[in-house]
């Protein structure tokens, strides 16, 4: 019971962590926010993205998840389902790092579309994909016996803890992308950001190997 805990804990933390980092990644949009601040030369146009880009991440996260929290009632095929969800996430941190050019249809979203520029943005890159095992990892040890569970209830739970970890992880990310977005708007300037522009992307690609591996070897390892 004890283990359960701090690996039910470490996980939380994990969807905490994996926001604040997708917040730092320019790719989730936080210089989108700086720029509408600038054009507009207000404060609120700032808020107003920023809250549109946290809207249109949580959608994109929600997409993602709810499927598989659906699928977890099949309890005889959850660990395949496991293994299957960390070779997916594998094989998309594999084709970013040989595609790496950004798609070109994210250019085509009109800039008044914020949210879904954002989920769009967070479809292509990845991002929901980087929760799956980690949400996958809750649903096996907060569904315990799960066997001796009622399918409705058993459904019920994992659809509950897909909008929680997709809520934890946006604002996570909303905190870490605005902060940023602030700091730069107030302080630092598009001066700072030309000279200081970071290129995430095989970084990006790489965790989401590492994080699909982690995934796989946790299912099988029946944690």
């Amino acid at each position: 019971m004890a283990e359960d805990v701090i690996s039910v804990t470490a996980l939380w933390w994990a969807v905490i962590f994996s926001g604040l980092y997708h917040g730092i990644n320019p790719g989730m949009g936080w210089p989108l926010a700086v720029s509408a601040a600038l054009m507009e030369r207000k404060h609120t146009a700032m808020a107003k993205a920023i809250a549109a880009l946290a809207f249109g991440h949580f959608l994109a996260m929600t997409a993602i998840l709810l499927p598989f929290s659906l699928m977890l009632f099949l309890v005889e095929w959850a660990r395949d389902i496991r293994i299957g969800a960390g070779l997916l996430v594998i094989a998309m941190g594999i084709y970013l790092l040989v595609n790496r050019r950004h798609p070109k249809f994210l250019a085509r979203v009109h800039p008044s579309r914020l949210a879904l520029w954002s989920f769009l943005a967070a479809m292509a890159h990845g991002a929901g994909l980087m929760l799956v095992p980690i949400f996958l990892g809750i649903c096996s040890i907060d569904n315990g016996d799960a066997g001796h569970q009622a399918v409705q209830t058993l459904m019920s739970g994992n659809i509950v803890t897909a909008f929680a970890v997709a809520t934890v992880h946006t604002l996570a990310m909303t905190a870490a992308g605005g902060l940023i977005a602030v700091i730069i708007y107030l302080w630092l300037g598009l001066k700072f950001l030309s000279k200081t522009w970071f290129n995430l992307d095989i970084v990006w690609a790489l965790s989401l190997v590492l994080v699909g591996l982690l995934g796989v070897i946790a299912a099988y390892a029946g944690y």
